[in-house]
């Protein structure tokens, strides 16, 4: 989410000196008397069309960065007809976006069987977990410093090129590389459209908005499975990323030109004075220095060469003895810590508010959301295949199974805003409902996801960590934005989305870890002598083609029971983490706070 400031009423003249190829935008703030406007006037100005010239001018402030000032001066011209049309493209956009995210996690393990390497499926999502996370940090710095339409264009360039490397790859190394397009592209248009509702709602209307724009996973978790199904009966799963590469620039495009529209508006208005600066080697520099650079790449690379070696060590003939396992845990240990002492003694500028990442509730808030993520990818990595193998699900069911928790936490999630909005407290969710419902629920998992089990029990924990889970996510993000100003809540949703992907991966590598460890293992224990363990291990085509009663079928059952409890005990404990993390927030009366912002809904 992105910031808005009242408008100085002082007189004053600015001009913000352009950094690097930027627009600038002039401030002139004609006499004024010295009084508060009220949040009602801004709304009831940016609905309709601007009247005068000089009124648009006064309302852009003139301490914002250059992105924010361009939106600023965006909703001074910005219509009523055009406001609801950015919204209906938002809903479509989160349409295929949640879409694609459910054919995607379907498709993944067929992709990964495809070259015989099943026991990567957990794997290839550890990078673009990591650098996913990461890029929010710089993205949010080019939506303040170039533009909301800029940084929007760029997400969706990486985002199609990354489907496009899917489509025509031919091993997992580049399934791998075109997953980390994928995911920083997906994500940073999703980043964009978050920032754009904050720039667009009152605080009091932001969640109606924010809810109204992600309402789509309610209705494409349904449809995401049966079209999985019918690509990998038809064309195949190469054409099932096919199709994404054509229909995402066709939903996202009119967004991007409806914001240069209005820019170009702007412009002619005389709000935004375009200027540029010539491309040199000072400039990139200077820009490299303001998003930290260089702290960025040391803390993807040692986060991605500490966690790979986890999934990556059972393909070594030495496993964990190999040289190559050896060094990337040790470079990555160092280049862990070389992260911290840069940051802290030699970072010009660090990509973290650390003062403000130091207050305990933002900060614990942080590491509930590392504990929870891991949680989730530690137990279900493999659940969408298990559900095939052992319940004997088709992708279709498998699909609406694993569903469950989008569905029913999106839903209970406006049951958790209006109680917040109603008590004016959060912490009590969390610490007294929905951390201890979600660790009963993976405690019951732990006894129902085993072979023989109806699928009824698993629908009914699914259910139990939706509520839960919904609730968590919702009561983590008031925790990390209530204690900061509105000017840093672009960059604390950034930092929680670091968070969470940093749960994601070390989740993710636990859980190949696990894997690799227990089920090749308890696969020669369970399966008859007879069967090739290494076939079934490398892919799920093959686990599916024995028949259902066969020994050979019951004994990949068990190995997946069997493997499926270690990692949901593993789950379990983090969850205690997670816990304690909520229980020592402050527990914050946010009746008590307000944010006065700018904005036209």
């Amino acid at each position: 989410m992105a910031s808005f400031s009242k408008p100085r009423p002082e007189a004053a003249v600015g001009v913000n000196q352009p950094t690097g190829n930027l627009d600038v935008v002039i401030n002139v703030d004609p006499n004024t008397t010295d009084h508060d406007v009220s949040e009602s006037k801004f709304e009831a100005h940016h609905i309709s069309e601007p009247k005068t010239e000089s009124s648009d001018v006064e309302s852009i402030s003139k301490d914002a960065q250059a992105g924010v000032q361009k939106i600023e001066a965006v909703t001074s011209v910005w219509t009523k007809p055009q406001l609801i049309a950015a919204y209906v493209i938002i809903w479509l956009i989160y349409f295929i976006t949640s879409m694609q995210e459910v054919v995607l996690r379907a498709l993944n393990p067929y992709v990964t069987s495809a070259f015989h390497l099943h026991s990567l499926t957990a794997a290839v999502g550890i990078m673009s977990s990591i650098i996913g996370g990461l890029t929010k940090i710089p993205l949010a710095k080019i939506l303040d410093t170039w533009g909301r339409p800029q940084g929007m264009t760029l997400s969706l360039s990486i985002w199609v090129i990354g489907y496009i490397m899917m489509a025509g790859c031919n091993n997992v190394q580049t399934y791998a590389a075109a997953q980390v397009f994928s995911s920083v592209g997906s994500q940073g248009v999703s980043y964009c459209m978050t920032v754009f509702i904050a720039d667009t709602s009152t605080l009091k209307n932001r969640a109606l908005m924010l809810s109204f724009a992600t309402s789509p996973y309610v209705i494409t978790t349904w449809l995401g499975g049966p079209i999985s199904q019918s690509v990998l009966a038809g064309p195949g799963w190469r054409w099932g990323f096919g199709i994404f590469t054509i229909v995402i620039p066709v939903v996202v495009l009119p967004l991007c030109a409806l914001f240069f529209w209005n820019q170009h508006k702007a412009k002619k208005a005389g709000l935004i004075l375009s200027s540029k600066t010539s491309l040199s080697l000072a400039t990139v520099k200077n820009y490299a220095i303001e998003v930290d650079l260089i702290g960025i790449i040391i803390l993807a690379a040692g986060m991605a060469l500490f966690l790979l070696p986890f999934s990556l060590y059972s393909y070594q003939a030495d496993e964990w003895r190999s040289p190559m396992i050896i060094c990337m845990i040790t470079f990555g240990v160092l280049l862990l810590v070389a992260f911290a002492i840069y940051e802290r003694s030699f970072a010009p500028v660090t990509f973290i508010p650390f003062n403000l990442l130091m207050d305990r509730t933002v900060f614990l808030a942080g590491i509930m959301f590392v504990f929870v993520f891991f949680n989730s990818a530690v137990w279900g990595s493999y659940f969408f295949s298990m559900l095939q193998v052992v319940w004997n699900l088709n992708v279709t069911q498998a699909s609406y199974v694993s569903a469950i928790y989008r569905v029913g936490s999106c839903l209970w999630c406006l049951l958790v805003g209006v109680l917040v909005r109603w008590t004016g407290r959060f912490k009590w969710l969390a610490v007294y409902f929905a951390i201890p419902v979600d660790m009963l629920g993976i405690g019951l998992l732990i006894h129902f996801r085993q072979p023989g089990s109806d699928i009824e029990y698993i629908i009914m924990t699914q259910i139990f960590i939706a509520f839960a889970g919904g609730t968590i996510v919702l009561c983590g993000e008031l925790a990390m934005m209530a204690p900061s100003d509105h000017q840093n809540i672009a960059v604390i949703i950034a930092i929680l989305n670091l968070f969470c992907s940093i749960g994601s991966a070390a989740g993710g590598t636990v859980s190949a870890a696990i894997w690799t460890g227990t089920f090749p293992v308890a696969l020669r224990k369970y399966v008859p002598s007879d069967v090739d363990v290494s076939s079934i291990y490398a892919s799920l085509v093959t686990q599916l083609s024995y028949p259902v009663g066969s020994p050979a079928h019951e004994g990949i059952a068990k190995a997946y029971g069997e493997a499926q409890r270690y990692m949901l005990i593993a789950s379990l404990c983090l969850l205690s983490g997670a816990l304690i993390s909520a229980a020592l927030w402050r527990n914050i009366k946010v009746k008590d706070l307000k944010q006065v912002k700018r904005c036209v809904f």
